[in-house]
Parts: C-alpha cells; sequence; structure tokens
C-alpha cells in the first residue's frame, strides 16, 4: 500500500499504460483523477474501481481545464501528490511532406500538455509539502527513428523539461522523472502495427527482448519512481524498452559466424 492517502492524476488513464497505471495505483491505496478524451473508457474504469477514484473529461492541450482538473482533484480528495503526464500520439511524416498543423498538433499533445499539466499541479504539490511527477516520453526520445519526425522532437523535449523539472522543484521536495517505452502492446499502437503484414515480426526481432511490452510492465516502473521507494531518483530518464536503446543497431553477427562455422 505504498500509495495509501496519496493523491493521483492520470493525464491519458482510460487506456493503455495510463489505464495500468491507474489500476496499480488504486490497487495499493491511492485515489486516482482519470484524465482521458474517452468518456466511456474513464467513466467506466472510475466506476469499476469506486471509492477512490474519479473521470474527468478532458483536452490535455487546453491549459485552462487542466488548471480546472487540479483543482478539482484538490477539492475532491484534500490536495495532489502525484503527477502521471502520460496522454500522447504519433504522427508519421517527413518533414518535407509534413503540415505545420501536423507538427503543432504532436507538439501540443505530446510536449506542450506535459508544461501545462506541471504548471497547473506543482502550487498544489507545494501546498502539500512535495510530490512526484513523472512523465512519459519515450525510447524514441532518446534516439531517432524513420520518419516520426514530430513525434521524435516532442518526446525528446519531454526528457530534457522533465530534467528541468527536477532542478528547479528540488528544493520544493519535489521529484521528476521520465519513463522511456519502447514497443507496448496496447489498444492505440498495436493494431495500427499488426495492420501492416510482417511488421510485428520485424519489430520484435529490433528487440532485444524479442517482444512488445506489456502496460503493466511500464506502469510498474512509473508506479516506483513515483513511490518513497525511489526517493532519491530524480531527473532520471528510464528506458523500459526490452533493451532496444542498449543496442547500437549493427547487425547481430552470431547468426552469420554460426552459418559460417558449418
Amino acid at each position: 500500500m505504498r500509495f495509501a492517502g496519496k493523491v493521483a492524476i492520470v493525464t491519458g488513464g482510460a487506456s493503455g499504460i495510463g489505464r495500468a497505471l491507474v489500476q496499480r495505483l488504486h490497487a495499493e491505496g491511492g485515489s486516482v483523477m482519470i484524465a482521458d478524451l474517452d468518456e466511456a473508457q474513464g467513466s467506466g474504469l472510475a466506476a469499476e474501481l469506486g471509492e477512490r477514484a474519479a473521470f474527468c473529461r478532458i483536452d490535455v492541450t487546453d491549459g485552462d481545464a487542466l488548471a480546472a482538473l487540479a483543482q478539482e482533484t484538490a477539492d475532491r480528495f484534500g490536495g495532489i501528490d502525484l503527477l502521471f503526464n502520460n496522454a500522447g500520439m504519433g504522427c508519421y511524416g517527413l518533414t518535407p511532406d509534413l503540415s505545420l498543423d501536423d507538427w503543432r498538433r504532436v507538439i501540443a499533445v505530446n510536449l506542450d500538455a506535459v508544461f501545462l499539466g506541471c504548471r497547473a499541479v506543482i502550487p498544489h504539490m507545494v501546498a502539500r509539502g512535495g510530490g512526484a511527477i513523472v512523465n512519459t516520453a519515450s525510447a524514441s526520445g532518446l534516439a531517432a527513428d524513420y520518419g516520426f519526425t514530430a513525434y521524435n522532437a516532442a518526446k525528446a523535449g519531454v526528457i530534457n523539461y522533465t530534467r528541468c523539472l527536477a532542478i528547479d522543484h528540488a528544493r520544493d521536495n519535489i521529484r521528476a522523472n521520465a519513463i522511456c517505452p519502447g514497443p507496448v502492446d496496447t489498444p492505440l499502437f498495436t493494431p495500427g502495427v499488426e495492420a501492416m503484414p510482417g511488421l510485428r515480426d520485424e519489430w520484435e526481432r529490433c528487440v532485444p527482448a524479442q517482444r512488445f511490452a506489456r502496460p503493466e510492465e511500464i506502469a510498474a516502473v512509473a508506479a516506483f519512481l513515483a513511490s518513497d521507494d525511489a526517493s532519491g531518483v530524480t531527473g532520471a530518464a528510464i528506458p523500459v524498452d526490452g533493451g532496444l536503446t542498449a543496442h547500437t543497431g549493427q547487425p547481430d553477427l552470431r547468426a552469420r559466424m554460426a552459418a559460417h562455422s558449418e
């Protein structure tokens, strides 16, 4: 019960990583405000969890709405201790082909929303005597992917913004860390991958663990970073990617060497 008496906001909390995180926080005693655009999934999850859970439909690019959400959460549960900026979206496009509207939308959802969420919540954490922020970045914020120009730029921004939060608010007893998932089996990600024959197999071959992560695995690391077990950790960007970013991308010579020796 690491989160008994703690109050959390989870954006993008209705499905995937966010949903797994909401369930974990609640199971460990926390009160959770689920923030998402998907009213059916979000309100359903809140009803399923019952006591100590609530849902608010929100567009995370709306700073006024996030400020209102923070106040509503504090009024309902007595304060805010934990913030998980988890909402996100992707967009494929090379620079010459990417519209300015698409660029701005990806930056708004993946990066601006993290700033807006922190701006809304940090004063409540200061009033509470401290807190913990966990931002969902990506392995794609640590290195480049072909064709995901806006997404990679936004997630890299999340990582360095998290470091700024960590040093700016350490004296407020607020810790800030980022998690950097690789491919994860979620309702938003997996169907698009599996719609292209052979893509999942190819993608899994690129991951040393040879598989996509489960949402619960990402949520476990996020929960650790938010807990007192990680009281000495701030300003970190933690890969949760099955070894993806540990790899230089060069060929695995073992198979070739084995074939050559036969």
